[in-house]
């Protein structure tokens, strides 16, 4: 008995002393909270203390690194009696959403989670993360008896660095409330974007960065039930929080929407009593499945948006256009409050929320209960690859013909389906993910929306789709593993179809190694095989002076899984024989990257990802402000990102360019880059008009203020696909059919190239295969340019109308990309 009583004392005196040294954020950062911007390693430090001061409480999960090497953290707290129970509570509510097997007991906890400064330079969020997690484990204790809160304060932190040490350097002392002043204009690329200058928010789907993929792994083990981003906007908006915007997708239940219009008059509730302004339905929609709040929304929970007025612009303290002076305390208050107030409701909902998670992952009354895509090997793995990140269910066909709707063609169809055909169902726990991800067109109640309307994941990967009604039998089969590739030191050489992203990356380790390759632009018949035009053709007598040539291009090609056929001959059965010109020498570009202002940076990331994370190739990047003083001559190719040239390529600048092109160089050209060569002498590039456009506009003049936005919309293209006609004899579409479905962002239009080469094009009256198009955007498409190339003396420019690296999941786009790098007029100068 006394033993139980001295235990029970040291366990008062021991939460007491917790309690007691548990500091707020100004006592342990030594500065008030908002005076200052906390740094990445202070906020990590400070929820090391949270921890350490309360072990019972707060669990912290380290789930990855950056690529700056900076921690991605996440804070896991709750009452004790559910800390003790938190892996069970974990694997129940696994259980309530079919995803562990086993019955799941009576579950009441709610679980939230918080996600804060996604956007690096939208900074006051994680500030607001430190202030709400003391003050859940302080004054609002009663919210966390039946509420798990599961905190990530930072999941851009190379972005947030990035700002805030622009910010600290630059800053005066006190800070300068004027707009125009140097603290308020962030420099190229600013801190919004990660280290690959990603959209980290635009990222949640298709995962190509760390910080995405890595979160994604603890997200699934926990499948929240509320997720809100904390973001910020224009310094003269107010505070934005739910019910979203229209258009809503239409696998959003009835409870998902009402609870969103419950938590938002929670919110107004708090923020009425204080007098701050704030909106709601406006703006910000649920449909593009890739945001902070749309996919966990697509995963069963509440996903919601929370903006606050600010940005990277606003600093310690700006003097907004309403005169009223903004400042980071006001900011990291407006989401503190926020996120308790989030809390807050969801614990007096906890049941509810429960329950309402348990019947969103009945999935019977969805229309396609299979899609089955067949296709290059290569492109099948790839998008395994994706479905293993949020770990969607998949297998392969057993043979016989599926019926439905065909993607290729756009109406009923048939497809003949073999072992190698990947089918994906619905009948799982993630099958409305599966839906939104791969359904063929998305259904839109609203027009004005806030990103792209169609990435229908068949069409980004290119393959062949069936979408059916009809449930599919699949094999759990893996894929089988390819023998290894056999080294023969007695042929001429060795070969390897050219049809993927795996083969690109294989073409660039061999360059890297100093192995020679040769690709051809005619078919060829060899040994009884048929090889099409791009196919790779690695000749022993080219790499005389490599040692060990067999064992080197062997491991080379083990490493990447590839299978190429040892030739014994030279001379071919049919076609152009290994010396014919028709058969040339990839000659290794040595390639440079325009950066800085002018461009892009979110362009000029996707590339520069590519280049060092997919492709695996040197690349050099030349600022834009150094572009009158570089050396043109050591470059081959030139990549000019999306972006607005005007102030930049003036007369002179041109005349440069121009002659290093004439002279072997190639332009790469993407998106708005294009506008740079329209229309000017010696570059063949028109824009395309419709013939009856003036009257559209003198229309457009008696439109009332109120419906011009909406009118404008027959002009837009919200990110919408359309199936267009490629010349695949081109070696800028090696590798690929005669079709190929492209992602249109915007509505500009070029006419076809007079004298050059239309390598992809829309025809006459070209409809959208999916997404939103308005007609008079429609209507100047009409035989309008894609891609194509333009020589220009001994070298060429490269049009890429439609940015096939747009965030880097339009996985089918690429290859044009990479053969406009090796194989397009490939007589490189030397250098």
């Amino acid at each position: 008995m006394i033993k139980s009583f001295s235990l029970v004392v040291a366990l008062f005196f021991s939460v007491s002393f917790f309690a007691q040294n548990l500091q707020s954020p100004s006592e342990f950062l030594g500065y008030d909270l908002g005076t200052k911007f906390s740094r990445h390693h202070q906020v990590v430090d400070y929820f090391k203390h949270i921890k350490t001061q309360n072990p019972q409480q707060v669990k912290l999960d380290f789930y990855g690194l950056t690529n700056e090497r900076r921690p991605l953290m996440l804070a896991i707290i709750s009452s004790e009696e559910n800390m003790k129970n938190l892996e069970t509570i974990r694997e129940n509510n696994l259980k309530n959403a079919g995803i562990l097997e086993g019955t799941p007991s009576a579950n009441n906890i709610a679980i939230v989670w918080l996600s804060y400064n996604v956007h690096g330079n939208e900074a006051s969020s994680t500030e607001a993360a430190m202030n709400t997690i003391y003050k859940l484990l302080t004054e609002k204790k009663e919210y966390l008896k039946n509420t798990i809160v599961i905190i990530d304060p930072c999941i851009n932190p190379d972005g947030r660095d990035r700002y805030v040490n622009w910010y600290n350097e630059t800053a005066s002392v006190p800070y300068d409330i004027d707009q125009q002043a140097s603290e308020h204009s962030e420099p190229w690329p600013g801190g919004r974007p990660n280290h690959y200058l990603f959209d980290l928010n635009r990222d949640w789907a298709w995962a190509t960065q760390v910080e995405s993929a890595s979160r994604l792994k603890v997200y699934n083990k926990w499948m929240p039930h509320i997720h809100v981003d904390f973001h910020e906007q224009g310094i003269n908006e107010p505070y934005y929080f739910a019910p979203a915007a229209e258009p809503f997708h239409e696998i959003i239940s009835d409870w998902q929407r009402n609870f969103q219009t419950q938590i938002g008059k929670n919110h107004a509730k708090y923020f009425d009593a204080e007098g701050w302004l704030y909106f709601t339905r406006e703006r910000f929609d649920l449909l593009y499945p890739s945001y902070g709040d749309t996919y966990p929304t697509y995963m069963g929970a509440i996903g919601m948006t929370y903006e606050q007025g600010g940005h990277g612009r606003a600093g310690l303290g700006i003097l907004n256009d309403e005169s009223d002076v903004l400042t980071l305390v006001d900011r990291l208050t407006h989401h503190t409050v926020s996120g308790l107030s989030t809390v807050e409701i969801s614990s007096r909902n906890a049941e509810k929320l429960n329950t309402e998670f348990a019947k969103y992952f009945n999935n019977s009354n969805l229309k396609y209960k299979s899609y089955v895509l067949k296709g290059n090997a290569d492109k099948i793995q790839s998008l395994t690859t994706l479905l293993d990140k949020h770990e969607i269910k998949y297998g392969f066909a057993q043979g016989g013909k599926v019926s439905g709707y065909d993607y290729a063609s756009s109406k009923q169809g048939q497809m003949n389906t073999s072992s190698k055909d990947l089918v994906v169902s619905t009948n799982q726990p993630k099958g409305k993910m599966v839906k939104v991800l791969f359904e063929p067109q998305t259904k839109l109640s609203d027009s004005l929306t806030y990103d792209i309307t169609a990435w229908s994941v068949p069409y980004a990967y290119g393959l062949d789709a069936v979408a059916s009604k009809t449930l599919i039998k699949t094999d759990n089969t893996i894929f089988k593993e390819i023998p290894n590739p056999l080294k023969n030191s007695g042929s001429t050489g060795y070969v390897l179809e050219w049809r993927s992203m795996k083969d690109a990356q294989f073409l660039a380790d061999l360059l890297n190694g100093g192995i020679k390759v040769r690709f051809t632009e005619k078919p060829f018949t060899t040994q009884g095989k048929t090889y099409d035009r791009g196919s790779l053709i690695i000749v022993r007598g080219d790499n005389k002076t490599v040692n060990d040539f067999d064992d080197r291009f062997i491991a080379i090609a083990f490493r990447h899984n590839r299978l190429p056929e040892a030739i014994t001959s030279g001379f071919s059965t049919s076609g152009p024989d290994f010396g014919s010109p028709d058969i040339k020498l990839v000659n290794p570009p040595k390639i440079a990257i325009l950066s800085g202002d002018y461009t892009s940076s979110l362009s000029y990331g996707e590339i520069w990802h590519f280049f060092e994370q997919q492709l695996h190739y040197p690349l050099t990047s030349i600022k834009t402000d150094d572009l009158s003083g570089t050396n043109l001559s050591k470059y081959n190719v030139l990549i000019m990102p999306n972006g607005y040239y005007g102030g930049l390529l003036n007369e002179k600048l041109m005349d440069k360019l121009k002659t290093w092109i004439r002279s072997g160089g190639k332009v790469i050209a993407i998106d708005g880059a294009l506008n740079s060569f329209v229309d000017k002498d010696g570059f063949g590039l028109k824009r395309n008009q419709p013939q009856d456009s003036s009257k559209n506009k003198e229309a457009g003049k008696l439109i009332k203020y109120a419906d011009r936005e909406r009118y404008y919309t027959k002009d837009l293209i919200s990110g919408a696909i359309f199936k267009t006609d490629v010349d695949n004899t081109h070696p800028m579409a090696f590798g690929y059919d005669d079709t190929y479905f492209t992602l249109k962002r915007g509505s500009s239009s070029y006419s076809l190239l007079d004298g050059g080469y239309n390598v992809a094009y829309l025809g006459k009256n070209p409809k959208n295969v999916s997404g939103y198009a308005g007609q008079e955007a429609l209507k100047k498409l009409d035989n309008s340019l894609i891609f194509g190339e333009q020589r220009m003396g001994s070298g060429s420019v490269i049009y890429l109308v439609d940015n096939v690296m747009f965030r880097s999941f339009w996985e089918n786009g690429k290859l044009f990309f990479v053969n406009s790098i090796f194989f397009v007029n490939n007589n490189l100068v030397e250098l």
